[in-house]
């Protein structure tokens, strides 16, 4: 049976409409907001995997090419591997909805999201974070509760709900929020240099239409909600749990009080094999994915336990304590900007290369082409955590950690007016004891600054963790892996000393208040703030030059109709410029010409030839021309590539000129002054004028 339901959120209508297509699937929902629409399916499986210890939940966003009216490009002429925005918006659909499914519940799940429809306003991210909250809520596939999402923009000092795509680019906040009732559980922020109080602000503004979200998914369920199924919840063995917690316990408090990674692990490691020979014998019914799983929850219970109760973290510092930071610029000498940042046992090492607009990275979105010229690329290669894994191209995971990095720094780049280069940085993970990606940061700006990049201000980062007990809630300041793992919350924040640049937040928990992600903030303002002072002990500015290996680039503004001269028929004139000078020549549709080169003396001569070939005759300058044509009245002189003047019989000479030729022949070459421009844009020119007279610069 079809069903159709509509609310307005700000200034615009969103519809929900289930029971029309994809029949087949648990459930499936199409959200229109405008000329949007997204169709979201859920699909579970009906038995659970076999052996599995974790929720084998997959969650696809799709963009159809046809839903804004084009055809791909490339040979195939059909989409292929998933783009960079759409492994973004997977990862914003999974992580709200991630937490909201039932303890021991390991039957597969999938979410799958088609952008149908797409007007070039409304971007489909929000409503297909909406629409599989809402399918998942309506199927039979066990699902706590509903998840409200929301994005938030400010124009003119006033929130925006779900700002146009147009809104976003003139808005400093930049902000998309999900939550429950249980409060906000997932943030992903990008703002340029704003205050934790306006943060704050916009956070507790996106809350309020979650919870009106929230509570429109709840009527949409008791209309066509189906019954949920009685699916068994994996449970671990209770006896088993308690023999692993008596025989593990007083060894646990041991391996805890060892400062190092590696010999922790180690350490635990032959705890667990230790279980494994004790407990999964041929006697027992117990197996030995059981006893792992067992150790992990004793694991997770203790080291809380001495989080809140013993006011001590693992590596023995206070909550709010940063580990050492060592920083290192200029260590690779042939790349343009190089830094070494360490904290901890987290290492990035960050690279920075200049190149030319040639360079820049071309995204075909379903609202418009778009060029980008300033890209971040994060690595996490399996040494860095001393594991043996196949090297494979980057995943979900690196691509969401490189854009985090990268919304985190781009409010401080300098615009392509006042930086005419493509910037690509590129942050090797070398050493991963927690928050990578803030390391990234640290390290990133560092290499910007070494490659002479004139950022705006230094950007650091930070990651926070929250152990949350009952009444008691601990906020905890650059976490460790294992208090990552063991806790409720990642919280990430990026900024500079005028302002949050970056928010980004991960729950296991449904959902924190705005009194905590207040502490958290203001906690981690002053952790990076710390950061930031240790980084810039290397390097506290950008560098006055570029590298000597890095391209010089020069720009020439020249009038858009003599583009084509420049270029040629068919690209002969900008190559022979190209082949003579060694440049790089790249030419905008605007007339702005950028000239390349390590080598002054090529750029001037491209530069030279250039202007040469767009100049435009002045009225009052002096030129050196050479004579192309007489005629009885005068003599024509070329004094621009292809731009010819007039010397009129009466301007050859002071004196009375009885013929042309008697004063010059064709190929001499005269220093003549522009007289007149005529209206019809003819030149005339003087000989007699400009006698005594130097060419003008």
């Amino acid at each position: 049976m079809l069903y159709r339901e509509e609310i307005k959120i700000g200034k615009e209508t969103i519809s929900f409409e289930t029971g029309k297509m994809a029949k087949q699937a648990n459930a499936a929902v199409t959200v229109q907001c405008g000329g949007t629409v997204v169709l979201v399916t859920a699909v579970m499986a009906k038995e659970a995997k076999e052996a599995a210890d974790f929720l084998p939940l997959t969650v696809e966003y799709k963009e159809k090419t046809y839903a804004a009216g084009r055809i791909p490009g490339g040979f195939f002429k059909r989409e292929g591997r998933p783009s960079e925005k759409e492994v973004l918006t997977s990862r914003l659909i999974d992580r709200p909805i991630r937490p909201m499914f039932p303890k021991g519940f390991y039957n597969e799940v999938q979410v799958f999201a088609m952008v149908l429809s797409s007007d070039g306003q409304n971007d489909p991210d929000v409503l297909a974070m909406l629409g599989a909250s809402c399918a998942l809520a309506i199927s039979d596939i066990p699902f706590i509760a509903p998840v409200g999402a929301v994005k938030i923009g400010r124009i003119n000092d006033a929130f925006v709900v779900n700002p146009t795509y147009e809104e976003i680019e003139q808005s400093p906040v930049d902000i998309i929020l999900s939550g429950t009732n249980a409060g906000i559980n997932m943030i992903e922020s990008g703002c340029k240099q704003v205050s934790e109080e306006l943060m704050l602000e916009a956070m507790e503004f996106g809350y309020d239409i979650i919870k009106k979200l929230i509570a429109f998914q709840d009527n949409f369920v008791k209309k066509c909600g189906k019954k949920k199924a009685d699916v068994a919840l994996k449970q671990l063995p209770e006896e088993l749990y308690q023999k692993v917690k008596g025989l593990a316990s007083a060894k646990l408090t041991e391996v805890y009080a060892i400062g190092g990674k590696e010999q922790r692990e180690e350490a635990l490691d032959l705890i667990a094999k230790e279980l494994i020979a004790q407990l999964v014998t041929t006697d027992s019914s117990y197996a030995e994915n059981e006893v792992k799983a067992a150790l992990v929850k004793v694991e997770k219970e203790q080291v809380r336990r001495m989080i809140i109760q013993n006011k001590k973290r693992v590596d023995g510092r206070s909550y709010t304590q940063i580990r050492p930071i060592t920083s290192e610029v200029g260590l690779l000498p042939r790349t343009h900007g190089s830094a070494l940042f360490t904290r901890g046992q987290t290492q990035s090492l960050s690279v920075a290369t200049l190149g030319t607009s040639a360079d820049e990275q071309i995204i075909e979105a379903l609202e418009v082409e778009s060029f980008k010229n300033f890209m971040l690329h994060y690595n996490f290669p399996s040494f860095s955590v001393g594991e043996v894994r196949p090297i494979r191209s980057p995943g979900r995971r690196e691509i969401g950690h490189g854009a985090l990095a990268e919304r985190g720094l781009s409010a401080v780049m300098p615009s392509k007016e006042a930086f005419p280069y493509t910037v690509r940085l590129v942050s090797e993970i070398l050493e991963s004891n927690g928050s990578s990606s803030m390391a990234t940061v640290c390290a990133g700006t560092l290499s910007l600054m070494d490659a002479g990049v004139p950022i705006s201000a230094p950007v650091s980062g930070i990651a926070l963790g929250l152990i949350k007990e009952d009444d008691a809630t601990v906020v905890l300041s650059d976490i460790l892996g294992l208090e990552d793992h063991f806790g409720d919350m990642d919280f990430k924040v990026t900024g500079t000393r005028q302002g949050v640049t970056a928010v980004q937040l991960d729950l296991k928990i449904q959902g924190i208040d705005i009194d905590t992600l207040k502490k958290a903030l203001m906690q981690a303002k002053e952790g990076r703030l710390f950061i930031l002072d240790e980084m810039t002990k290397a390097l506290s500015a950008p560098r006055a030059d570029l590298s000597p290996y890095a391209p010089r680039i020069t720009i020439l503004k020249i009038s858009t109709e003599k583009i084509k001269d420049v270029i040629g028929p068919g690209g002969k004139i900008i190559k022979k410029i190209i082949a003579d000078t060694g440049v790089k020549i790249d030419i905008e549709d605007d007339g702005t010409v950028a000239v390349a080169s390590n080598d002054p003396a090529a750029s001037k001569k491209a530069l030279d030839i250039i202007r040469s070939l767009t100049a435009e005759a002045e009225a009052g300058r002096i030129y050196k021309g050479r004579i192309t044509r007489i005629m009885n009245f005068g003599a024509f002189c070329e004094i621009l590539p292809g731009k010819e003047g007039l010397i009129h019989i009466s301007e050859l000479a002071s004196g009375f000129v009885k013929s042309v030729e008697d004063v010059v022949k064709v190929g001499d070459e005269v220093t003549v002054k522009v007289i007149e421009i005529d209206s019809m844009n003819r030149v005339n020119l003087s000989l007699k004028q400009a006698i005594g007279t130097t060419v003008s610069e």
